[in-house]
């Protein structure tokens, strides 16, 4: 039998035509969707946003707030910010954890043969975790009401504080997302996110005010990113005040993203 030869003069395959901006969007909205559908048939990914919040905030208030505040009514306008902001980087941290296990299993293997943008799997993601940041503010908010805390700032001061907490989050997953891409297990991701998370949150003005800590810690505290988000929500919540603490942390905020995003892509890129 004679065998088949390949036909002579076969044009060549045309390259994809590099993504435009729409397309761009259009192909992270629907990684985002499919993050969604498999949040929707993995509940246990929504425990440390609905279950901690309530946990902690209620620990904490009523372990700390007579001994720091004298009473827990007094407390509360200092530790709700706080566990706004650790609650939404602990949820953010999730991220790099579940980026690196999809690419452990192959996930991503198999968007590198489609003709999509290289931070549309990246970005999917992290737009999907908005609603993760979402219910954990929400949360966070509810409980503290329910406990008796009533924010000064009114309705439009705790809607920019939930906003700015869900864009700190958002701002933050993308660190953990680059973590993620460099990391070589998810056990790996999990360990160095731990190491991160805990000096960011817990070093900070979030459960106690800075001027109670040893000068040397007060001056970590001060440069801490996180303790700027937490100044920057206690004067939206508590004040109704837009400061500059808010200014400076929407400004960090833009800055993580500005460098963290890239580096993200990059890193991406380079395994795919």
């Amino acid at each position: 039998m004679t065998p088949l030869l390949p036909t002579r003069g076969a044009a060549a395959r045309p390259l994809a035509p590099r993504p435009t901006l729409r397309d761009t969007i259009d192909q992270s909205f629907a990684m985002a969707w499919r993050a969604l559908i498999k949040m929707r048939r993995n509940p246990e990914q929504f425990f440390d946003v609905t279950l901690q919040p309530l946990l902690f905030t209620a620990m904490f208030t009523y372990i700390f707030g007579g001994a720091v505040a004298g009473s827990t009514a007094g407390y509360l306008p200092i530790i709700i910010p706080g566990i706004l902001a650790q609650t939404t980087l602990t949820a953010c941290m999730a991220t790099g954890i579940q980026l690196r296990e999809d690419m452990d299993k192959g996930v991503f293997d198999r968007f590198k043969s489609l003709p999509i943008a290289r931070i549309a799997p990246l970005a999917g993601s992290a737009i999907a975790d908005l609603l993760r940041y979402s219910i954990a503010a929400t949360l966070t908010i509810l409980v503290g009401i329910a406990m008796g805390y009533r924010p000064g700032g009114g309705i439009l001061g705790v809607g920019a504080a939930w906003l700015l907490t869900v864009f700190a989050g958002w701002a933050l997953a993308w660190v953990f997302t680059w973590l993620g891409t460099i990391a070589r297990s998810a056990q790996a991701v999990q360990g160095i996110s731990m190491m991160i998370m805990f000096p960011l949150s817990f070093l900070s003005n979030a459960f106690v005010p800075t001027q109670t800590m040893p000068g040397w810690l007060q001056t970590f505290v001060s440069i801490n990113p996180v303790t700027l988000v937490i100044q920057a929500v206690r004067d939206l919540m508590n004040d109704g005040a837009f400061t500059a603490n808010v200014g400076w942390a929407v400004l960090g905020c833009s800055a993580v993203v500005a460098v963290f995003a890239p580096l993200a892509v990059r890193s991406y890129g380079r395994k795919m």
